[in-house]
Parts: structure tokens; sequence; C-alpha cells
């Protein structure tokens, strides 16, 4: 380019003695391209990416000024993790928002296409007459194109780029709920494992005693191998049972991590709290619920900016039946002479008015506001679903409750009984045992109760469950380092 306008200089000097026009457009040329973006490359290395993964650390600096932003100050590193905090670490951190954040960038940068105006044309014709070399053989005509958009298709566009800009960033949010819900749902399956590996180990240390006292009154003819056998089976399930619950543990934390968007090793050590996870809130109004849902759910928001982007992207297919206008002044060295002009130029709509486009725009919008319809009638449904879900689960928890009462009095009243010598140790292990048991199966219907919460919550997105406001999520919350990646 530059070799191209060297010589097109020379050629101005060339001509400078007969025009002057040719030197100010090249001048004018020059100072256009001297304010043109510079290509910077970026490079993305794989070995690098992961390195920079493995050295996240909830210990880090910035992600402590940004707890602090939300509203969670204290004493830094934290030496405890609750699920809300756990949540904004898990919005610092996360690389699927990362990509979500990325996409509302590029929509940003749409919403500037969308606002440009066309550029002018310039249009340089330099001849030159050999029959004749008075006053000058030169004839040089110079003119400037420009064009002028009708109609309003300017403000059309930049509609139509601002409500996908605005459902882009509104997906943040959905993705946001998405991270939140795969963090409570991997929380809560970690403390149930936990809750097991606790009571799984109270209920074999009582089922051991049990099999020894049964095999002692096995030697003494007291009973038969049968009942010591059965009771050693049921042994040899709560220690598989144990084994199993120790394995989720350990895959339920990798999925915390995952959920977080960091490595396995960035928790070893770190105290999380269950603090919430372990109790049942009351229901919800149905009517309620659904109403907070359309309300706020950022999927149901995205789709609306969709389908007032459909609308705006129709207008601007009408309005481009009416033509733009090309403005055309010129002047012509004309061997001498000077001369200007002025030319105007549009096209004719006489072969179409641009209905293709039209049509096209028509069954977007239709397309547009079936996708909302769809997703709101699902939407609802995972309302419904999520509401009777966890009240037959919130049932459950309050039928295991008290079935966990009734038997623990009764352990209660046979330990009595047991310090009196009125029954023997065998009956008051053996109570012991079913009251682990029970235990054991309300732990599970709470968590199954918090399962059917998380789905709740995510069918709703009321905006008083996030830990922060989205505004301080949106725009990316690390300060990125040289060369760092998003």
């Amino acid at each position: 380019m530059w070799r191209v306008l060297a010589i097109a200089a020379r050629r101005a000097v060339w001509l400078g003695r007969h025009s002057t026009a040719a030197g100010l457009v090249l001048l004018s040329i020059g100072g256009l391209l001297h304010g043109c973006t510079v290509y910077q490359p970026r490079s993305l290395d794989a070995a690098d990416v992961a390195t920079r993964f493995e050295a996240r650390s909830l210990e880090d600096v910035d992600l402590g000024s940004f707890l602090e932003d939300c509203g969670i100050g204290g004493e830094w590193p934290r030496r405890s993790w609750e699920f809300e905090s756990l949540t904004l670490a898990a919005f610092y951190f996360s690389r699927e928002l990362d990509v979500s954040r990325s996409r509302w960038g590029t929509t940003q940068a749409a919403l500037r296409t969308a606002g440009q105006r066309p550029n002018p044309s310039l249009n340089v014709a330099p001849q030159y007459d050999v029959t004749t070399s008075v006053p000058s053989p030169w004839i040089v005509a110079v003119s400037i194109d420009i064009p002028i958009e009708t109609a309003g298709k300017r403000g059309y566009r930049i509609a139509r780029a601002q409500h996908l800009s605005d459902a882009a960033r509104l997906d943040i949010a959905a993705t946001a709920w998405r991270v939140r819900a795969r963090l409570r749902d991997a929380l809560v399956d970690l403390f149930a494992a936990t809750e097991q590996e606790r009571l799984l180990a109270s209920q074999q240390a009582a089922q051991t005693e049990n099999v020894r006292v049964l095999e002692g009154q096995l030697a003494a003819g007291a009973v038969s191998p049968a009942e010591v056998a059965r009771e050693r089976i049921l042994l040899d399930r709560v220690l598989l049972a144990a084994q199993d619950a120790k394995r989720q543990r350990l895959e339920s934390r990798v999925a915390v991590a995952q959920a977080m968007g960091l490595s396995t090793r960035a928790l070893e050590g770190v105290d999380i709290s269950f603090t919430g996870l372990d109790s049942v809130p009351p229901s919800l109004d149905p009517r309620a619920a659904r109403r907070c849902a359309l309300r706020n759910r950022a999927d149901i928001l995205a789709a609306l900016s969709r389908y007032a982007a459909s609308e705006s992207a129709l207008r601007l297919e009408i309005a481009k039946q009416y033509p733009d206008v090309h403005f055309s002044p010129g002047y012509e060295f004309d061997q001498g002479d000077d001369k200007w002009g002025v030319g105007l130029t549009l096209d004719l709509p006489l072969l179409n008015q641009n209905q293709g486009p039209i049509a096209e725009a028509e069954a977007r919008r239709a397309e547009s506001a079936a996708d909302f319809n769809s997703l709101q009638a699902s939407v609802l449904a995972d309302i419904d679903r999520g509401l009777a879900g966890y009240g037959a689960a919130r049932e459950k928890v309050a039928t295991a409750e008290a079935l966990l009462a009734r038997l623990d009095k009764q352990a209660r009243r046979l330990s009595g009984r047991y310090e009196a010598g009125d029954i023997t140790r065998s009956e008051l292990i053996g109570a012991q045992v079913e009251l682990a048991a029970v235990r054991l199966a309300r732990a599970d219907s709470v968590a199954a109760a918090q399962r059917s919460l998380g789905r709740l919550e995510e069918a709703l997105q009321s905006p008083v469950l996030l830990p922060t406001d989205p505004d301080l999520f949106v725009q990316h919350p690390r300060n990125r380092r040289a060369g760092d990646q998003p």
C-alpha cells in the first residue's frame, strides 16, 4: 500500500504545476491511513494455559478484593468457605462465564459496527490529451460520492445490535445461574457423602458390637448360627456402604472444584462449611413463584431481547424499500478550464421492493416468538415440577424426622431399662443399630430435599438468591496478567 502511495505521490508532483487537487487528495489519504488500526498478535499456548489453571488458588489476593466488593469481608485468606463465598469464587474463576463475557464483548463490538456511517468514496480520473498542449494537455476529474442513508436504517441497525447485546449480557446471568446450580448440586452431594460416611461409621460400630455379642451368645448356645450370619451380612453391607460413601465424597470434592473452575489440588486443605445445606426451608407459594420467574429469569428476559432484535431487523428490511441517496459533488480541470458539478444517484426499486428479505425477517420474528413461547412453557413446567418435587421431599423429611424422634426416645428408654437389668445387651444394641439406620435415612432425605430445592431455585432464578449484584460479575472480575487469556 505504501509503495502505491509513493508512486502516486511522484505523479502528484508531476501534476502539481497544473492541479493542486491531486496533492490535497493524497495528503488526505495519507492522514486517514495514519489512523488505521495495526494488527497486534496474541499467542495462545496450551501448556501455558494449563500451568496458569493449576496455579489458581482460593488464596488469590484479587479474589479477596472481589469478595469485598461483593460485601463479604473478614480475614484473608478465609478459614472456612460456605456456599455463598464459594459461589462468588466460582463466578470469579469460571471458564464458562468467561465464554459468556467474551460473547457479550462480541455483541458490543457489533453494536459499534452497526453505528458506523458509510464512508464517502473518492474518484480521481486524470487524462492526457496528446493532440493539444495549449493551454494544457491535462484533463483531471475529481469527485466525491457521499452516501446518505434514508428511512432511519442506521437507527434500526443500532436498535437490533443493542437488543442482541442486551440478550448476550443477560446470557451471562443465565450462565451464572447454571454455574451456581452445578456448584450447589456438588456441595449437596459432598455434604450427603460426608454425612453418610459419618453415620455409617456409627452404624458400623454398633453393628460390629452387635455381631460380637451374638457370637458370644452363639458360643453359649443361646442363638442359632443363622442369626449370627444374618447380622454379619448386615455388617458387610455397612462396610461396603461406607466405602461407597468415601468414594462419593472424593468424587463430589472433584465436582466442586470443577464447578468452580479450579483444579482439585486447589481445594486441598480447604474447610468447606455446609451451613444452610443441612436443613430444609419452608416451601414457596406457587403463584408467587411463577410470577417471580417470569419477571426475573435471565433466559426469559434474553428471549424477549432477541424478539425485540427481530422486530428491529424487520423494520430495517422494510426501510430498505426506500433507496439510499448518493450525493456526488465534483471538480474537473479540463485543459485550463475549471468545471464544477453535482450528481445525485439512487437505486430505482423497479424489479423488486426488497420483498424477499422482508419475508425472511418476518419469518425470523415468528421464529423468535415461537422460541419465547416454548421457553416460557418449559419454565412454567420446571417450576411446577420443582414445587411438586420439593413438597414431596419435605414430606419425606418430616416423616423421617418423626420416625427418628420416636426411635431416639425408644433408644433412651431401652438404655435405662438395660441399666436396670430389664433387657439384654443384644436388645439395646439392636435398638441402636435401628436408630443409626434411621439417622442415615433422614440424612438421605434432607440431601434429596436440598437437591429438589436447588432445581426449584434454578427454575425461579430469583435475584435475591444470588450472592451479589450481577453487575459485579458481568464485567470480568479477574485482574488479567500480561498475556492472560479469558
